[in-house]
């Protein structure tokens, strides 16, 4: 799917938006584990939309195969070299970095959940869920001590969801999704001399 570009404060993605980007000359995005999720993409000075693409403007782009298409929000672009803009996006889960969430408590992670939505102190448009069995930390308790900005609450700071609970974060349009663990175990072993050849 070619990458689409969509206006600021975009939530559904169901058109083509301000359009397509057919002639970006690459579009990658990278996601780390409970990390960086961005998107890079070089694109032509002389492209048919280089008049529209702007700060906080989203790009519509695939992160992988099987995946389905994700909002990346642009906070970079550079000047033109060789005729190519260079620019970068955040993915929208970023945005949580501008919702603050107030102090409070709550045994379990569903009101753990809970309590994030309830007190975030702007209008929040995420949903907060998990997949998976987590076994005794469900019963854990999380305390938010002071004001804080919701992403940091989720991972990325002393006391947050993730050390509290465990997991890995999937970040999916505006729901984020706590796993056990994402992915799976397809039984591959690697072994000298069967799939692995050198080192």
């Amino acid at each position: 799917m070619k990458p689409i570009l969509f206006p600021e404060g975009q939530r559904y993605f169901s058109t083509n938006g301000l359009g397509r980007l057919p002639d970006a000359i690459s579009c990658k995005v990278t996601e780390e584990r409970n990390g960086q999720y961005e998107l890079h993409m070089e694109y032509p000075i002389d492209g048919q939309l280089m008049e529209e693409i702007k700060y906080s403007r989203i790009i519509y782009a695939t992160p992988a195969d099987g995946k389905r298409p994700q909002p990346f929000r642009i906070y970079r672009i550079t000047k033109p070299l060789s005729g190519v803009v260079e620019i970068d996006a955040e993915h929208i889960s970023y945005q949580m970095t501008h919702i603050p969430v107030m102090p409070f408590t709550a045994t379990g992670m569903e009101p753990a959940f809970e309590g994030l939505m309830t007190n975030s102190a702007e209008d929040n448009p995420f949903t907060i869920a998990k997949e998976g069995g987590f076994g005794t930390a469900l019963a854990n308790t999380f305390k938010v001590s002071e004001p804080s900005n919701l992403r940091s609450l989720l991972f990325g700071q002393e006391g947050s969801v993730i050390d509290t609970f465990g997991g890995e974060w999937e970040f999916d349009h505006f729901a984020a999704i706590l796993h056990k663990n994402r992915g799976k175990d397809n039984g591959v072993t690697i072994r000298y001399g069967k799939n692995l050849t050198d080192l």
